[in-house]
């Protein structure tokens, strides 16, 4: 049965004891719990900065040796700034989602540029930043700055939903605004960083999308979820469709020296400014090889002749999945050129550890340094 006044639709403004309940318990919860994550210390607001940017669809476990590499690497805005853009992708190679380190890159260029290096302290002038949406500008106004102002992510939402029993469709904008508002209603004046942690880091913990431990979450007793034995229910999403498959092709191109051939993407397009093994998706009727002489030809402009496979690799993305097939190709006609790239270099096989990749052409290059030059030429 649901506690009456507890539900967010039932109190507008808030019901009093349901507000001081919810923050107290939250934040002592958190005083006791938080976990000792290095962006947690020495909180300047570049740090807080470039967490919040790694974290963006990615785990901590997974953001800790990245963030701390990359801090060494780059420690200050003007050293990101000062860097080519190809020395951060590198860095940050293997995280994913790319677009977070161009913009990251972006903006730190604008903040040398424009701010005199610091970076800017309001919410509306870090919303104005490359790459920096409501969720970030929120984050780094409370954490780093003080500012009273909410940042919900899908763990704090999460949390939100099961607790007030929002049952409208999450990923829908208007319902994100909705949990945004919600939130500014319960910040405690001056203390919105560490609230905003707090919920976000008990959604992260305690609140998990499956198998929440109910038991030992400090807003049990205030929940609806709870209350009505369907923590799992929510937050309620639309039915995720299966995701489509494609078969891509990359040429491992050599020359007589045992150089190889790279190009680098297009800087607006999925893994843009990374480099890879050219080549493209198969269409319909097409063989692998087929397609690989097609995209060769669109692409770089030359015919390549297809030899034996050197990989096969497969990956999922958020929203699709590829599989794809790495083969040894001889240039037999023609001298590359960017038609569909933004760069291309023939490079040793050792200096193929020195250009930023994607997880699934490193694994190709994995597989062309175990051949080396013999093995691969064997496969022409």
């Amino acid at each position: 049965m649901r506690k009456a006044g507890y539900s967010y639709a039932m109190t507008t403004p808030w019901n009093s004891e349901f507000r001081v309940l919810f923050v107290e318990r939250l934040l002592a919860w958190f005083a006791a719990h938080a976990r000792p994550l290095p962006w947690r210390q020495d909180r300047t607001p570049y740090r807080v900065w470039v967490a919040e940017v790694m974290l963006q669809q990615t785990q901590v476990r997974t953001v800790v040796p990245y963030y701390e590499r990359f801090l060494a690497r780059f420690p200050t805005v003007q050293a990101v700034a000062d860097a080519p853009l190809e020395q951060v992708l590198k860095t940050w190679e293997g995280l994913g989602y790319y677009a977070r380190a161009r913009h990251l890159y972006a903006a730190a260029r604008q903040i040398v540029d424009r701010c005199d290096g610091q970076i800017p302290g309001t919410f509306d002038e870090l919303l104005a930043l490359p790459g920096v949406g409501r969720y970030t500008a929120g984050a780094v106004a409370s954490i780093a700055f003080g500012q009273d102002v909410p940042a919900v992510d899908g763990n704090g939402r999460r949390v939100l939903c099961r607790v007030l029993d929002v049952r409208d469709d999450v990923p829908r904008s208007a319902t994100q605004r909705k949990l945004e508002g919600l939130t500014r209603d319960l910040l405690p004046s001056g203390r919105a960083g560490v609230f905003n942690e707090a919920l976000m880091e008990l959604g992260a913990t305690v609140c998990t999308p499956r198998a929440p431990d109910c038991a030992h979450c400090p807003l049990q007793t205030l929940c609806q979820a709870h209350a009505e034995g369907t923590p799992e229910a929510l937050p309620v999403r639309p039915l995720r469709r299966r995701p489509p498959h494609y078969d891509v092709t990359a040429a491992v191109t050599l020359q007589a020296d045992g150089r190889v051939l790279v190009a680098q993407r297009m800087p607006d397009d999925l893994l843009g400014g990374l480099w890879e093994f050219p080549g493209g998706k198969q269409e319909d009727g097409e063989t692998l090889t087929e397609c690989l002489v097609r995209e060769m030809q669109e692409e770089m402009g030359v015919h390549v002749e297809v030899g034996e496979s050197v990989a096969v690799v497969e990956h999922a993305y958020t929203h699709f999945r590829i599989t794809l097939h790495a083969f040894c190709c001889r240039l037999v006609d023609g001298e590359p050129c960017c038609l569909e790239c933004a760069d291309f270099r023939w490079v040793t096989l050792g200096e193929l550890d020195e250009l930023p990749m994607s997880v699934v052409n490193r694994k190709v290059v994995q597989a062309v340094q175990e051949l080396g030059c013999a093995g691969l030429f064997g496969r022409l």
